[in-house]
Order: C-alpha cells, then sequence, then structure tokens
C-alpha cells in the first residue's frame, strides 16, 4: 500500500518539495488498528484495508483538505 500511496501521489503532482511525502514508519504505537497512516501538520489519524482508502485519504484529504471520517481512527 506504501508503493501504492507514493506512486499516486507522484502522477497526482502532490509529491514535491514542500509537499507530500510518503514514508514508512512502522505500525506507530497503533498495531492493534492494522496498517495506518497519518496526515501532517493536521495529525489525524487514518486505518486503511485497499487501494480504494488510500485513494479517498489522498483525494478528500490531501487534494482536498477535507477529513475521510469512516476511516479516522
Amino acid at each position: 500500500m506504501r508503493d501504492y500511496a507514493k506512486a499516486r501521489t507522484k502522477e497526482l503532482k502532490l509529491a514535491k518539495p514542500g509537499g507530500v511525502r510518503v514514508n514508512i514508519a512502522g505500525c506507530m504505537n497503533r498495531c492493534q488498528e492494522g496498517p495506518v497512516a497519518v496526515v501532517y501538520p493536521e495529525g489525524v489519524w487514518y486505518r486503511y484495508k485497499n487501494k480504494d482508502d488510500i485513494d479517498r485519504i489522498i483525494e478528500n484529504h490531501l487534494m482536498k483538505g477535507q477529513v475521510v471520517e469512516d476511516l479516522k481512527i
């Protein structure tokens, strides 16, 4: 999923200096939630299961500034 998110943000030209950066970080002390992503500087935590969830986070939060409430932890 990280590779997909990284590729998708590049495709959308979001990954640039001062823009979106996709990193690998382990479970960040939230292992019980399954795979997680956090969007900074807002500090919004998400759980995700598939590419559709990743797309929703990218399209809604990263591009429109709208929190994806049903994926939020």
